[in-house]
Formats: structure tokens, sequence, C-alpha cells
């Protein structure tokens, strides 16, 4: 692993980091001003890092305790662009005391590399559906 990529794992590390701690203002650096997120839940896109960390709030709101995990990445790298895939899962505890394993989702992750520092520039979390009942699948395990 050369060091932009172990770079990149450390900012993805970063990320799960700020979830689990439920710290919207440790993701804003994360991610570049200017991120598209295609993300399970409507709208059809997320515009912009307000945007992004309004998309999160409802965890931080929601859940009295987040355990989020990315698992299985895989990445490339180029000089000033890489992109990676992974498995992503939110779960924890909400505020009501509900105790929730949450879902596995699909992950796509775009960075781009501004002025040293990689960026979020694009996310994208999917779940397979059923072509019978147009529904998702949402019991799935990497």
């Amino acid at each position: 692993m050369g060091n932009e990529e172990a770079e990149i794992r450390r900012h993805i590390e970063k990320l799960v980091e700020g979830l689990n701690a439920k710290d919207p203002e440790a993701l804003r650096p994360l991610y570049a001003p200017d991120i598209v997120s295609f993300d399970v839940q409507p709208p059809l896109q997320h515009v912009g890092v307000e945007a992004k960390l309004k998309n999160w709030e409802p965890v931080f709101t929601g859940f009295e305790t987040v355990a989020y995990e990315v698992r299985d990445l895989t990445l490339t790298v180029g000089d000033d662009l890489a992109f990676g895939h992974a498995f992503a899962r939110l779960g924890g505890t909400l505020k009501d005391g509900t105790v929730i394993d949450g879902m596995w989702v699909r992950i796509t992750y775009c960075l781009r590399k501004t002025r040293g520092t990689w960026l979020i520039t694009h996310d994208q979390a999917s779940v397979p559906f059923d072509i019978a009942t147009g529904k998702g699948v949402v019991d799935l395990e990497p």
C-alpha cells in the first residue's frame, strides 16, 4: 500500500470516527465544498457540504449512540483522483433505547486531492432491489 492509499484509508477512518462520535464538525473537513452525494434516502442527490451534513443530521439527533462501520474498502488511487468501494453499515442505540444492527449498503467514494489534501467529492450509497416487487433488499450481508 502506498502513502496516498494509506492517507485515503485514514480519511475514511476519520469519517467513521466522526459518525461514531456524532460530530458533524469532524465530518466537514473530509468533504469537498461541492460534494455531490447520492444516498439511500431522498432526494435523488445532496449537493454541497451543507446538504451532506444535513443528510447526516437524523443520525446525530435520532441515535443515542452510533455504530458506523466500513468494510472491505478497495481503492484505486491516481495522482489527484481516487475512487473506492466498500460496504457500510449504520446501527446503534436510538434515543428511545431501541438497539438496531442496521443494514449493509454498498458505498462508493470518489476523492480529489486539493491543495495536498484528499477530499470526498462524491459518494453513493445503495441497496439492491427485488425486480418483482420494486422494493429494496436490506437484509443482505457481505
